[in-house]
């Protein structure tokens, strides 16, 4: 073996690792959407968790990629510990895909019709297509089509060159000698464990074992334990992405480990058995292509049928390697470990946003029931929503800030856009909550009273702030098109109120019947509730425009109000609801 072949073999593994990262990557943003579908389908089902790791892990092509997604869930509070298990396990089986797809590149006939199957024969063809769709495609999801099918093919050409470079080998007594060596099985498990972990990735250090089988040298009996090694190194992964997250997180990547490890005793155990009682010719036949792919399947298979059962075991030594501590672990709302999985990640931050929602419209109408009965405690539930809309409004803005710089589609864009605008909105009503809290508390402490025709006045502009706060939340939640376009009508409706509020404390101030400092707790209180309403009406008009795909509310607001007749007649029906005797 030359300097020369040494250069094409280095050459060969970084095509092949740079083609399985990109095509990875590229899977994991065009199976996006079906992500969403099939975590959404998790349940306490064991089984059902762990055909969704599968499942998820046979499309990404990537078992660490997917337990480090699992951690990132775990952290986020979108998956608990216990449904986790069954999705890690189910992600080891599904890797095993990967090598059988590998193995079409051993296929060796003179007929023409099985050579079509081998990857160098049709991947050519796919990375023109790749190309072309990279390159004139106009959609995301073309392009990452695209993207796929040239990582595919940028991968499967780097195994070829590797298996090309490492024939030579064949002949070099000190190969030879190293797979003679690693037939000891704890070896075979070191040099297995350390290649994963060091690239990261299972089913690239299998892509490179089969290549080497191609010198001939690699026997079953060092192949196996190696096989056995890499399930172990491919835990790194998901340990160094539990580094700053919670305790569940950890445990959910000691569990990866765990499996992984404790499947590896038992069946080495029984390997070791049977090589040295019954030392089958199978062991010292040279391993194939296919023969790797069937020893890893086989292997994940039996690992998973032996630890599925005792699942709950699992938990309770990772709880147990993990344990609570009397520290309140701190609550890490969003993960960026997620923004790999940008559809995920934005369905994290949308349930998120759903929560302020509802803090935020539960604060605004508590503080309006203040105003005629005081209650403390409610108070300080309205000032702790205040602060955690504060809170979410910081870290939702710079999360959906970095989610939008990833390559996301056309659809997610636009509902990263209408998220970051309605933030703003659902942050403004918890401080206008706030406002008007201290409005009634102004006015338990200083003992005042508002003139019974205004307490009259400001009942109907209640009732009517309270049911647009109901029909903004509504329309936002369940994007109901209907709920956002009675917003803006019953917005206009507010505006008059406020109007005729002022008019009648002016008269009242004229007349005396009226206090000029009641007069400044009165104007603080309508001018709070039509801000309110302001924000209501923002955050239905982005509802209607994402769903129109126009993000331009100034443009939307005139259409909405100009020779519409539903408004006009929403409008009407809202003025004499909420009419106010002159």
């Amino acid at each position: 073996m030359t300097i020369f072949d040494v250069l094409t073999l280095i050459g060969g593994l970084c095509l092949f690792l740079f083609g399985m990262n990109v095509m990875g990557d590229a899977l994991e943003r065009r199976a996006g959407g079906s992500l969403k579908k099939l975590l959404a389908k998790l349940t306490q089902n064991k089984i059902a968790g762990f055909l969704t790791g599968l499942g998820v892990t046979a499309v990404i092509q990537s078992s660490s990629a997917t337990t480090v997604m699992i951690v990132g869930f775990v952290n986020s509070g979108i998956m608990s510990l216990k449904q986790s298990i069954g999705v890690i396990m189910g992600a080891n089986i599904g890797t095993t895909v990967t090598a059988w797809i590998l193995s079409l590149g051993g296929i060796s006939s003179d007929n023409m019709f099985i050579q079509l199957l081998k990857p160098t024969s049709f991947t050519p063809l796919l990375a023109l297509i790749g190309t072309a769709l990279l390159m004139f495609g106009k959609s995301s999801k073309k392009k990452d089509t695209g993207t796929i099918l040239l990582g595919f093919a940028t991968l499967m050409f780097g195994m070829d060159t590797m298996s090309s470079a490492v024939s030579g080998l064949a002949d070099v007594p000190a190969f030879q000698n190293l797979f003679i060596m690693f037939k000891n099985p704890i070896l075979g498990v070191l040099a297995g464990a350390i290649l994963t972990a060091i690239i990261q990735s299972s089913s690239a250090s299998v892509g490179i074992l089969q290549a080497l089988s191609a010198t001939g040298q690699v026997s079953y009996g060092a192949a196996v334990p190696i096989i056995m090694g890499q399930n172990i190194g491919t835990c790194v992964t998901a340990l160094l992405s539990s580094f700053g997250t919670n305790k569940n997180a950890k445990r959910a990547a000691i569990v990866h480990l765990s499996f992984n490890v404790i499947g590896t005793i038992i069946w080495l155990s029984v390997f070791s058995l049977i090589s040295a009682i019954l030392k089958p010719a199978l062991l010292d036949a040279s391993a194939s292509y296919l023969g790797i792919a069937i020893a890893h399947s086989l292997f994940n298979i039996a690992c998973t049928a032996l630890l599925l059962p005792m699942s709950s075991l699992l938990e309770k030594l990772a709880i147990k390697l993990v344990p609570d501590t009397n520290k309140k672990d701190e609550i890490v709302e969003l993960d960026e470990k997620l923004l790999v999985i940008p559809p995920v990640a934005l369905e994290r931050c949308n349930e998120l946003v759903c929560e302020m929602a509802e803090s935020s419209v539960v604060a605004l109408k508590n503080g309006l029931n203040m105003l005629t009965r005081y209650d403390s405690a409610i108070a300080e539930e309205i000032r702790a929503a205040e602060e955690k809309a504060d809170h979410y409004e910081d870290i939702l803005g710079t999360y959906l800030v970095k989610l939008s710089r990833n390559q996301i589609s056309d659809s997610d864009s636009s509902e990263v856009s209408k998220l970051l605008k309605v933030i703003g909105d659902f942050e403004r009503i918890s401080d206008h909550s706030i406002n008007i809290l201290e409005s009634a508390e102004e006015l338990k402490e200083k003992d005042m009273q508002f003139t019974p025709d205004a307490v009259k006045e400001l009942e109907v502009l209640c009732s009517a702030v309270s049911e647009i706060l109901t029909l903004s939340y509504m329309a936002f939640i369940n994007d109901d098109l209907k709920s956002a376009r009675d917003v803006e009508p019953l917005e206009q409706v507010i505006d008059g109120l406020k109007a005729k509020l002022r008019d009648g404390h002016i008269k009242r101030l004229k007349t005396g019947t009226c206090s000029i400092e009641a007069g400044f707790v009165w104007a603080d209180l309508i001018t709070n509730l039509e801000r309110t309403a302001d924000h209501c009406s923002n955050i239905a008009v982005c509802v209607i425009d994402a769903a129109e795909n126009n993000m331009n509310i100034h443009q939307s607001l005139k259409n909405m109000k100009n020779g519409n007749s539903y408004f006009d007649a929403r409008y009407s029906e809202y003025s004499k609801k909420y009419m106010i005797a002159e």
